[in-house]
């Protein structure tokens, strides 16, 4: 399934992130899965949220830098080697993963595994006619 990820670029010093976050939480926006990746001096966070759209709004006007990208969402079994099929299946029509992160919830069997590929068409039909999706 692909899904719509925001992902903001963030300055490295005190209270930005806390200035994002409550950019959110006064829209009433709740974070479903996030992720820092960050250097000495600025890091990217991406997001997923309950209402991207409405929280990429508050989030420009709070003065963030916001960009939109698809990735492809797929569950899981919360085990070892769940990931593994998932690789072998890209890995084996050449798609390359540029990133990804991941989420389990603690009450469900199953861990969300959210990424970004060289060609995230391909990769959502080849997953799709592998049925991992």
């Amino acid at each position: 399934m692909l899904v719509n990820q925001i992902a903001v670029f963030l300055e490295n010093r005190t209270g930005r992130l806390l200035s994002l976050s409550k950019a959110l939480s006064d829209s009433g926006i709740d974070l479903v899965s996030l992720n820092i990746a960050d250097t000495s001096d600025f890091g990217i966070v991406r997001m997923i949220t309950s209402d991207n759209e409405k929280a990429a709004k508050a989030l420009k006007e709070a003065g963030f830098v916001v960009k939109q990208t698809e990735l492809v969402s797929i569950e899981v079994d919360d085990t070892p080697g769940g990931l593994t099929k998932v690789l072998e299946a890209l890995g084996d029509s050449d798609i390359d993963i540029e990133y990804l992160y991941s989420y389990a919830k603690s009450n469900s069997s199953k861990a969300s595994i959210l990424f970004k590929t060289s060609d995230i068409e391909k990769a959502n039909k080849i997953l799709k006619n592998k049925k991992l999706i």
